[in-house]
């Protein structure tokens, strides 16, 4: 399960039948979520009523379910990236619950999922330098109640 600190509910069953021209609209809103109507009927060859009704019907059933922008990190000074593998001492809902609560409370924490196999979540990290990211992992995510073990991997370019 991957936590996101924007969405409001957790997805449902697909209760929209899409078509074609609607999976080129997402294709096209997953390139640049800023496209315009008239861009995407040009493109679907279709006019700018049905693809903004289709739109519409997108959002609506979940399917869309928020626009965002990304940013360069680097120009933000962001310049290490980490990948952490976090493994709990206690494995039970609440605890897994009070985790995840804490963790996206941390700004340098981007995105959680919850895993399988030795470690219990994937963290994707995202700091100024190596020594931002130590005070991140001895003073925060290591004082997170109930963290046993984390192990830390460098992502050497994205």
């Amino acid at each position: 399960m991957a936590v996101n600190k924007y969405a409001k509910e957790k997805p449902t069953a697909l209760s929209v039948t899409l078509d074609a021209k609607d999976l080129e609209i997402l294709r096209m809103l997953q390139q640049n979520g800023r496209v315009t109507v008239k861009e995407i009927a040009d493109s679907v060859h279709l006019s700018t009523t049905p693809v903004h009704e289709r739109v519409k019907r997108l959002e609506q059933s979940g399917i869309i379910s928020h626009y965002t922008a990304i940013l360069d990190a680097a120009k933000l000074g962001k310049k290490l990236m980490v990948i952490c593998h976090v493994s709990l001492r206690e494995h039970n809902k609440i605890a897994g619950s009070k985790f995840i609560k804490s963790i996206l409370a941390m700004n340098e924490v981007l995105e959680c999922y919850s895993i399988s196999g030795e470690f219990d979540f994937l963290l994707k990290v995202l700091t100024e330098d190596m020594e931002t990211y130590y005070d991140f992992h001895v003073n925060k995510l290591s004082q997170v109640e109930n963290v046993g073990h984390v192990q830390s991997t460098f992502v050497m370019g994205w």
